[in-house]
């Protein structure tokens, strides 16, 4: 039985008692057919520098293999293994009883319209869906399996792939360009190399998704899912999980959409909960450099195949380029406090601050509420009781922030911090901070009058703040004078407005 047979009967209605067409979709290792709410994928037997798929066994154990890396994640999508059978009549069956012809994966379809990249094109891939992609990703990762492989040997094998590839592609990028490339990339390997060592040991080299980009997670019920994990090549496939949320990130940087970018990111520290992780943000740079590098290299790969459009992938292809180059070469980080009591919006300005303070994605933002949330295990919307706001759980707060601030800085990340620093030994421990890590420290104090922030906390909802009215007339009480070491920022204007001066205060193009 010949694949284009196969390929005639799956496009066919009536193999699936339908009177809709059927819509055949090929990617470069498969074909998926779709009718009504149902899909079923067979591989294409092709053999690329990269795969074969040629041989019958190799294309079940791919299709098994994918059913078990995606179903846990995706048990909405990834139904089960399905045989095509050819019948004694010689007639092909789906699902039959005859011998096995071909196997395929059958899946339940869902709007392509659903995928996170149309749902960016649309722009409607707002600050709060970033943040569930980023718990979403934090969510799978902690439930796939640890690898034994070395961090370094992994990026440096990819490292000497760029070595091999680029070296044809001198027609289509500058020399110099490649040649910085190239040299940036080792220089962050051999810079990093014990921690990426480190992180594989501490179990942070895992099997995971491999193709993370926007175009593989799907809109579900309002939650983002991943899907299409990359099956054929399981060296491929194991990474650090830091590389494997590298991909979407990349992507909304390269799509213009950094606050989103950066919005994934510390939705995915927090969620993740792992300290590692802060002091992996030193490996970040590399990682986002790697994922353009790639991209770029696969646009000229497949840039050749085309004919009068090539230029234009060509193009794209370069910016991917500038956009490593670019990511290989991060800015000095450096600390912003955001203070003031409850109600001046100091979580509403360092989020918006975050994404404007280099290196990319922006900066990492510490919220005193969430690590109190964290300290507890609860969710972040779980109110606490009036005694996990006593001063020695306080001390704690603030020493986790410190901590997790000063993990970032020394991983060459910037931060924002947002918490009320109404004493003057807080502000001198992140003063302190700043010496040790040799970065700059900003701070701006939030002020608005009483009237304001009592209004503002007692409209608030759906946050992790459990500040009330009664909270800020004793803040008020007890504080009589400002934080005069820091930049006073007026705060009872709209969110636009008090951005504007929080920007100037902090040397921000405005």
């Amino acid at each position: 039985m010949s694949f284009d047979e196969i390929v005639r009967f799956l496009s066919e209605p009536k193999t699936y008692s339908s009177d809709t067409p059927v819509e055949a979709v090929q990617t470069h290792g498969a074909m998926v057919f779709l009718v009504g709410d149902e899909a079923y994928k067979i591989k294409r037997p092709v053999h690329y520098d990269y795969l074969d798929f040629t041989a019958f066994e190799t294309r079940r154990m791919m299709l098994q293999r994918e059913l078990e890396l995606n179903k846990p994640s995706a048990p909405e999508i990834y139904l089960g293994l399905v045989p095509i059978t050819q019948e004694a009549d010689g007639r092909l069956a789906l699902n039959g009883t005859g011998e096995v012809a071909e196997w395929a994966l059958h899946m339940r379809r869902f709007p392509a319209t659903a995928e996170l990249s149309r749902v960016a094109e649309r722009g409607e891939l707002n600050f709060a869906l970033a943040e569930e992609i980023g718990r979403a990703i934090a969510d799978y990762h902690a439930g796939i399996e640890v690898r034994e492989a070395d961090g370094t040997t992994l990026v440096t094998e990819i490292a000497a792939e760029f070595r091999r590839e680029f070296s044809g592609m001198a027609d289509i990028f500058l020399a110099t360009r490649i040649e910085q490339f190239h040299n940036l990339v080792d220089a962050a390997i051999s810079a990093h190399a014990s921690l990426l060592s480190a992180r594989s040991r501490a179990g942070h080299v895992r099997r995971g998704h491999g193709d993370l980009h926007l175009g593989n997670m799907v809109l579900l019920d309002g939650h983002p899912v991943p899907f299409d994990a990359l099956e054929f090549d399981e060296r491929l496939g194991t990474l650090d999980v830091l590389y494997d949320l590298a991909f979407v990130i990349m992507d909304l940087l390269h799509g213009g959409l950094r606050r989103q970018a950066n919005a994934v990111l510390n939705a995915y520290l927090y969620r993740a909960n792992e300290p590692d992780h802060f002091d992996g943000l030193a490996v970040l740079p590399l990682f986002l450099g790697i994922r353009a590098g790639v991209r770029a290299m696969v646009l000229v790969q497949a840039g050749r195949t085309e004919g009068k459009e090539a230029e234009t992938i060509f193009e794209k292809a370069r910016a991917y380029l500038d956009h490593a180059i670019e990511y290989l070469s991060p800015a000095t980080p450096r600390l912003v406090a955001v203070g003031g009591f409850s109600g001046t919006g100091k979580t509403t300005i360092a989020r918006h601050l975050a994404p404007d303070i280099d290196p990319a994605p922006g900066a990492i933002h510490l919220r005193s509420d969430l690590e109190r949330k964290a300290l507890f295990g609860v969710d972040p919307l779980t109110r606490l009781p009036q005694n996990a706001y006593d001063a020695k759980i306080g001390r704690e707060v603030y020493a986790r922030l410190l901590d997790r601030a000063e993990r970032t800085l020394r991983a060459g990340h910037s931060v924002v911090i947002d918490a009320v620093y109404s004493a003057v030994e807080e502000r001198r421990a992140l003063a302190a901070l700043a010496e040790r890590c040799d970065v700059r420290l900003t701070g701006l104090w939030l002020q608005a009058g009483e009237a304001v922030l009592l209004r503002r906390v007692a409209e608030r909802r759906g946050d992790a703040s459990d500040a009330d009215e009664a909270v800020v007339r004793r803040q008020l009480d007890e504080n009589k004078i400002a934080a005069l070491d820091w930049v006073p920022v007026e705060a009872e204007g709209a969110i636009p407005e008090v951005l504007h001066k929080a920007r100037s205060a902090l040397g921000i193009a405005v």
